[in-house]
């Protein structure tokens, strides 16, 4: 928290697989794996995407 209202806030820095988390308090470390978690989140429903699309044109190569 800043002392001053026109001291600027700390930006958290991103998450980085590997590093050390004993710094991070328990909100931090909270805020991190919410982040994660939506992340994860993402990448499946991408990932779901893809696969009907591959699924599509395998079904349309496999009909001629």
């Amino acid at each position: 928290m800043a002392i001053f209202d026109d001291e600027p806030k700390k930006k958290a820095r991103p998450h980085e697989i590997g590093q050390d988390l004993s710094l991070l308090s328990v909100d931090e470390l909270s805020e991190r794996i919410g982040i994660l978690r939506d992340e994860i989140a993402r990448l499946e429903a991408e990932r779901e995407t893809k696969d009907k699309t591959k699924s599509a044109a395998e079904a349309l190569f496999r009909r001629g």
